[in-house]
């Protein structure tokens, strides 16, 4: 068995009467982004795309890199990662630490670090894994974490909403289109930056919510949200920061988001079912700006 193999099929949490959260931490390389890594790879395969030697080129916030980087050590495929400068230094450690290559852009300047991948891959024949685009990200959580979800609650209760950041999307599209036929009646509810609020309306902004609010709304399909909720950055540092003292829960900044935007939402709606949201990733590639 590889360590790839190992992706999924992680722990649902309790936080509160009403509140449940996957644990991704328990991926291979810490962190929900390994699924779309092995599931795009594992595509790439199958259709012969790819062969061990080959060149893996993305653009991340960091999640996304390290599980590409991951993989890529794995199996033997050179990695290149297009990020902004400003993201955490120990993510960037962690790829370096599986062998990726690192190229940085201008801070938070994510449109750049996707049409530079863009132009790489064109120009030197490098497989683009094209996560920000790639309809297999959708699928991905569809076909695993939303199936995960649906037999992780079944004895737990109906599922009211679900509330999570979206970096590209995938994760909040791909659970919806498994839960939504189990549960109609269902929300679907997004987190973003308070100081990049793209998806409310708002312009761009720098903030420190690392993985989510990337700038642009990417797979997300607006017409089938409901609901929209602001987190500013240092909420979400101090609601991270919270979980880790006073429930054990080493998690991230993008965690924090996740919880505090669900517990806001259930507070304001009071719903009957459950709420359903996503610890993203281990606090270890955050600590030096904890």
């Amino acid at each position: 068995m590889r360590p790839s193999d190992t992706v999924g099929n992680t722990p649902l949490l309790k936080i509160s009467d009403k509140l449940y959260a996957k644990f991704e931490t328990y991926n291979p390389s810490g962190s929900i982004k390994d699924r779309i890594a092995t599931y795009i790879i594992n595509a790439a395969e199958k259709n012969n795309l790819i062969k061990k030697g080959d060149t893996i080129v993305e653009a991340t916030s960091g999640n996304t890199g390290i599980a590409f980087s991951f993989i890529g050590a794995e199996r033997g495929y050179n990695v290149k990662i297009i990020m902004p400068r400003n993201m955490s230094e120990e993510r960037k450690q962690m790829m370096r630490l599986f062998g990726a290559e690192i190229i940085e852009v201008a801070d938070g300047d994510f449109d750049g670090a996707i049409a530079l991948r863009n132009e790489l891959a064109e120009k030197n024949g490098w497989f683009n894994t094209n996560q920000f685009h790639n309809a297999l990200n959708i699928e991905c959580h569809e076909k695993t974490t939303g199936i995960e979800v649906l037999s992780q609650t079944k004895n737990i209760g109906e599922i009211s909403a679900i509330v999570l950041g979206t970096g590209t999307g995938g994760t909040i599209m791909g659970l919806r289109k498994a839960l939504i036929n189990v549960y109609p009646q269902m929300k679907v509810v997004a987190c973003e930056p308070a100081e990049s609020p793209v998806m409310s309306g708002g312009e761009h902004g720098l903030h420190g919510i690392q993985g989510i609010g990337d700038g642009s709304k990417f797979l997300v399909d607006l017409n089938v949200l409901d609901d929209i909720v602001l987190i500013k950055t240092e909420e979400a540092k101090e609601r991270a920061r919270r979980l880790v003292k006073e429930n054990g829960i080493f998690v991230g900044f993008s965690s924090g988001a996740n919880v505090l935007a669900a517990e806001r939402w259930i507070e304001k709606n009071n719903p009957e079912g459950i709420v359903v949201t996503v610890l993203s990733d281990r606090a270890e590639r955050y600590l030096s700006i904890f």
